[in-house]
């Protein structure tokens, strides 16, 4: 979404910011539980994983599946069906980075790392999907028409 690469670049910024926040919500409360510490926790681990998150998105994972979307829809199939289909690429290839980046985090390139890392795709993807689709993805969109101008 965006008009332009600085419109494109704050929907993104937004739309990571909200995902990480939650997927970082849910992921400490499946580690530690709905503790006490889960808000301290949750900021602790925030801005690393955000600045991951955002350049994967970016650099990589935003190119790519906005790449194979849009070689599945045609130009006038509908908006949601676009939507649809990014969000669903969008989201795979996210949790296929980050949840490495959970799973390297917390048990480091040990033995456990494959296993760690397989549980935590689709522990990770089961969420996140929803959370996109459904939460993230609208909220971004509301916040993002609110806060740029409309142009005639």
């Amino acid at each position: 979404m965006g008009r332009n690469k600085k419109e494109a670049l704050l929907f993104t910024f937004i739309m990571c910011a909200l995902m990480v926040l939650g997927m970082s919500i849910y992921n400490v409360a499946l580690m530690k539980g709905w503790s006490g510490t889960l808000v301290k926790d949750v900021i602790i681990g925030y801005v690393p994983a955000f600045v991951v998150a955002f350049i994967l998105d970016v650099f990589i994972v935003g190119k790519v599946a906005k790449g194979i979307a849009h070689k599945l829809v045609k130009e006038n199939d509908p908006m949601i069906k676009k939507i649809m289909f990014i969000s669903f690429f969008m989201v795979t290839g996210m949790v296929l980075f980050m949840s490495f980046y959970g799973a390297l985090l917390h048990v480091g390139f040990t033995s456990e790392l494959p296993m760690a890392y397989l549980s935590a795709i689709g522990k990770n993807f089961i969420v996140a999907l929803p959370l996109q689709i459904l939460l993230v993805g609208p909220l971004t969109r509301f916040i993002f028409v609110k806060i740029t101008p409309a142009t005639a």
